[in-house]
């Protein structure tokens, strides 16, 4: 096991070791806050955009939710005619940044998430570290209404005219410690700052969202029936919180399956998915957009691979604010 994963086990059950990184949580937080005052001071410049900036985010390390939700807004705001663009800091991605995703964007130039959100929405993105880089690139060729941001809420540089932070309270904030006794990239006094989305199942606020499974599809072409729920998988995920995968697999009736866990934005080999007998592979959209170019380089593959689909369903309070919001920088859903 890797010291990542180790990290992030110790996180997800709150162990009682994880004190002795205490040290090295002030060194972050004391660094985070300098980098901050610095921004706020003028010190260091940040950039405004031409059009709207919309930072979806969140403020812990490891997966929220946030991606499905960023998709839902882009098909929601495509239809009603606003002209949508998105960047992301593409991570995973080898590059060259920034780099521009389309429908032919493989995940080890640009990242997985990228691919995702192009193959789900079609709407015109950029990846890069550098934000501003990623915007100039994005309008030389395409006129927008907004831009939205995966990601980057920490990022200062970028000037940001709304932020929306996804809070999971299936999983919590942990022990509500810094990086990395912890998994907060801020305290959590940074929820008052933003406008906050809960995704719960059982939510408290009237701003909230959830996952909602569809039925699983097959990925690679091999003979197959249909999906069998009462089949045994095992489910290959390479995800920042695997355990929301595995609740939606029993919240659609599977039941039977094996865990095996990668880090987050794994690079997956071929070997990742042998196994000694000939059960069907289950996994996520965001994991099958790199096993799928594996499997073009391994036709010979002949292993059932599901995807469970997943689509974020919003409270409608949730677009009263955003049009709300949009309102204020002339933006008009109607």
């Amino acid at each position: 096991m890797s010291i990542a994963q180790l990290i992030q086990n110790a996180w997800n059950t709150q162990a009682k070791w994880l004190i002795v990184l205490r040290p090295f949580s002030w060194l972050y937080r004391a660094g985070f806050l300098l980098n901050k005052k610095l921004y706020q001071m003028g010190l260091k410049s940040t950039y405004q955009a031409p059009v709207p900036v919309m930072v979806i985010g969140n403020i812990t390390v490891g997966g929220s939710g946030k991606t499905p939700l960023l998709i839902e807004l882009v098909n929601h705001l495509h239809s009603h005619n606003i002209r949508v663009g998105v960047i992301s800091r593409g991570y995973g991605g080898k590059g060259p940044f920034p780099a521009y995703v389309d429908l032919d964007a493989v995940p080890d130039v640009v990242g997985d998430e990228p691919c995702l959100i192009v193959q789900s929405t079609g709407v015109p993105m950029v990846v890069g570290s550098n934000r501003q880089r990623s915007i100039e690139l994005l309008l030389a060729s395409h006129s927008l209404d907004l831009i939205i941001s995966d990601d980057g809420l920490q990022h200062w540089a970028l000037a940001r005219q709304i932020e929306w932070i996804v809070l999971d309270q299936n999983r919590g904030l942990g022990n509500q410690k810094l990086l990395p006794e912890g998994y907060l990239r801020e305290p959590v006094s940074r929820l008052a700052t933003g406008t906050v989305i809960e995704h719960a199942t059982h939510p408290h606020s009237d701003l909230h969202m959830h996952l909602q499974a569809a039925a699983p599809y097959l990925l690679n072409a091999v003979p197959a029936q249909s999906f069998n729920y009462n089949d045994s998988f095992y489910a290959v995920v390479g995800i920042g919180f695997p355990q929301r995968f595995y609740k939606t697999l029993e919240s659609i009736g599977v039941d039977e399956f094996q865990c095996h866990e990668f880090p987050d934005h794994h690079d997956y080999e071929i070997e990742d998915l042998q196994f000694d007998d000939h059960h069907p592979i289950i996994t996520t959209e965001k994991d099958a957009v790199k096993i799928l170019p594996l499997l073009k380089q391994n036709p010979d593959f002949n292993r059932e691979i599901w995807v469970v689909p997943v689509e974020s369903v919003l409270s409608p309070q949730c677009y009263a604010v955003l049009h709300q919001q949009l309102q204020q920088f002339g933006i008009d859903i109607s």
